[in-house]
């Protein structure tokens, strides 16, 4: 497949039917924009919904393809100095069987490692090879209830983000402990972060420390989300 070719989601994005929230954003005057966007962001969000194949699996590169620079820090704030002996992961809410995760359980599951393409919301992107644990095993292994539709992401540095429950039950969305065949550097979110080449980068959230099964959304969606960003934020 050629990397160079533009999918259909691509260019819904560019023709402005999807993540006009962000055009919004740019270009805000706050009560016109404000209005628009609440009345296009459930247009956006049935359009890439019905784009996303839950199954279907996005472009991987080879390992030849990666690119050696870091990717940008752009943090919520200062990096927290969490303490990987010590960490635990919360998996809670409507599930039936709340679970506390050390780095030592999640690094005894199967590992898995994609090269992918991040792309950021900026105008910038990278090709990273992420390793570590599917988030759809962590959410099987809390067996979520029924009413369950959405995740919810709190990170140690107060950043916070939701997605759909599709997206995060992909099998290419992991929760990564490593980047580029090495452990996950704290700048770019160690312990835990998200990875996943279905969503922009304002999605995929680092330092995470609690996974929440919701069934509705809050108020407070995600950070970016709460100052005009698009919610769905797919690719």
């Amino acid at each position: 497949m050629n990397p160079n070719l533009m999918s259909r989601r691509q260019l819904l994005h560019l023709s402005g039917l999807s993540g006009i929230g962000l055009l919004l954003n740019g270009c805000r005057s706050a009560d016109f924009a404000e209005g628009v966007g609440k009345a296009i962001d459930p247009l956006n969000q049935q359009v890439e919904e019905l784009l996303l194949r839950p199954q279907a699996l996005a472009l991987e590169y080879p390992l030849s393809s990666i690119q050696p620079q870091e990717l940008r820090i752009n943090s919520f704030e200062a990096t927290p100095q969490i303490d990987q002996a010590t960490f635990k992961l919360v998996i809670d809410g409507a599930v039936e069987q709340p679970m506390q995760l050390s780095m030592n359980d999640l690094q005894k599951m199967p590992l898995q490692s994609m090269v992918i393409r991040h792309i950021c919301v900026e105008g910038w992107a990278a090709i990273v090879q992420w390793g570590g644990v599917r988030l759809r095993d962590l959410i099987a292994l809390a067996k979520p209830q029924s009413g369950a539709r959405y995740v919810y992401f709190t990170s140690g540095d107060g950043y916070y983000n939701s997605w759909d429950m599709p997206s995060a039950l992909h099998p290419q969305t992991l929760l990564a402990y490593q980047m580029n065949g090495q452990p996950l550097p704290k700048n770019n979110g160690a312990p835990l972060r998200l990875a996943a080449p279905i969503k922009l980068g304002y999605k995929q959230s680092k330092w995470v420390t609690r996974v929440t099964l919701i069934n509705r959304l809050p108020s407070k969606k995600g950070y970016w989300e709460d100052q005009g960003y698009e919610w769905f934020g797919g690719l």
